[in-house]
């Protein structure tokens, strides 16, 4: 860590690779997920993208891609020693913050006990921060985790958006925005402040670079409010108030805004002309949470906001989501649908995947559902409150 102050993200894998070796870990290489979590691409520190002569492996269908998935410590099958380590082990474990997967990681040993598992672990964890703090002033980084070039409106909304997986006191958030490289109106957003959660989707008229501005002053307005002691309420007028100033009611946004008290459970919302929220119990049933819509922010309607309240349950998911998903049509033009949408998200979340593996699952279905490429963006907040259970947060 001490190391690390000074140290570009080019120099992480030398510094990883050296302090490594003193701990008994050998041959480590750090491997990072792409965008839209569909490869694994090694950091070699070298090239304008960090990552030149460097390997690259599939999420889907490899070793380090179920280390990935599954958020496990995964061995290579037995051989005849590790790299040049006669009688060793080669291990993928993977890099997370919290629940924010970064990519995994690779190393060898000279045994396979419990202290070692430990050192691996404590190994990606130490990595995780270091690449964080790295993340937001590199763009080789940015480079070696695209894998096609990406859009202006795109650049704004990555770059706007807070972490894609958040966990701590008692609720895990993860959010996930297609298509990734070509994005336009579509943000969520999330924070924290004592035992409150704030929640938001938006929707931006348009898909485009100015879509990409208009949900930028939004959410923007958004936090400013927020940071400020605004009500929800208060907050969607200043937003409206925001949108009509710099577009003269010209661009509007459709959104839900929401605060979670962590300790309790109880869930407040307003809607601001957008789908409504769906609630996830048990795994077994499914009910939208209505709410009278007071029209979109930025037109200026002078609709009343109406303050909705709910009572979570321990294991209750909240989903919030833009028409994009449901919309999404495949070459016979029938839509994915919020039906389909919701089930998907219902099995695949009932205790196989982890909540970022199931938004990872559920966007590439989406994305094969309408042939590769969506016409219209389609965005998903999911929020899983646990009340009492802060232990089950991190896999």
């Amino acid at each position: 860590m001490q190391a690390s102050h000074v140290a570009t993200l080019e120099r992480l894998p030398q510094l990883i690779v050296d302090h490594a070796a003193s701990a008994g870990m050998y041959d480590v290489a750090v491997f990072l997920v792409d965008v839209q979590e569909t490869v694994l691409r090694e950091l070699t520190g070298r090239g304008l993208d960090g990552g030149e002569g460097g390997q690259v492996f599939t999420v889907s269908g490899s070793l380090p891609g179920q280390a990935y998935q599954r958020v496990e410590l995964l061995p290579e099958p037995e051989r005849d020693g590790a790299g040049d380590r006669p009688g060793g082990r080669r291990w993928w474990v993977a890099i997370t913050d919290g629940v924010e997967r970064l990519g995994v990681l690779r190393a060898d040993t000279d045994t396979d006990d419990e202290p070692v598992r430990r050192a691996l672990r404590d190994l990606a964890s130490m990595t995780a921060l270091l690449l964080l703090s790295k993340r937001s002033f590199s763009d080789s980084y940015a480079r070696l985790v695209r894998t096609e070039p990406m859009n202006v409106a795109a650049e704004m909304q990555w770059n706007l958006t807070p972490p894609p997986a958040y966990a701590g006191h008692d609720a895990t958030v993860g959010a996930v925005m297609e298509p990734a490289y070509q994005v336009g109106g579509d943000a969520f957003d999330y924070a924290v402040a004592g035992h409150t959660l704030h929640l938001g989707v938006f929707d931006a008229m348009g898909h485009d670079t100015t879509a990409g501005i208009t949900a930028n002053v939004a959410v923007a307005a958004c936090r400013n409010a927020r940071r400020q002691g605004a009500t929800l309420a208060e907050t969607s007028q200043e937003v409206e108030r925001a949108l009509i100033e710099q577009f003269d009611a010209r661009r509007y946004v459709t959104a839900i805004l929401a605060d979670l008290d962590m300790e309790s459970g109880r869930l407040t919302w307003i809607n601001r002309g957008h789908h409504l929220p769906v609630l996830i119990r048990d795994s077994r049933w499914t009910s939208e949470l209505a709410c009278p819509p007071a029209g979109p922010m930025g037109t200026g309607l002078g609709l009343p906001i109406t303050m909705a309240t709910e009572q979570l349950e321990p294991g209750d998911r909240l989903l919030l989501y833009t028409d994009g998903i449901v919309e999404a049509r495949d070459a016979r033009g029938v839509e994915f649908g919020r039906d389909r949408f919701v089930d998907f998200i219902r099995r695949h979340h009932s205790g196989r995947h982890t909540l970022h593996e199931t938004l990872r699952r559920l966007m590439t279905a989406v994305m094969e559902h309408h042939d590769g490429k969506l016409d219209d963006d389609a965005t998903v907040l999911l929020t899983e409150w646990r009340g009492g259970h802060q232990q089950e947060l991190i896999p």
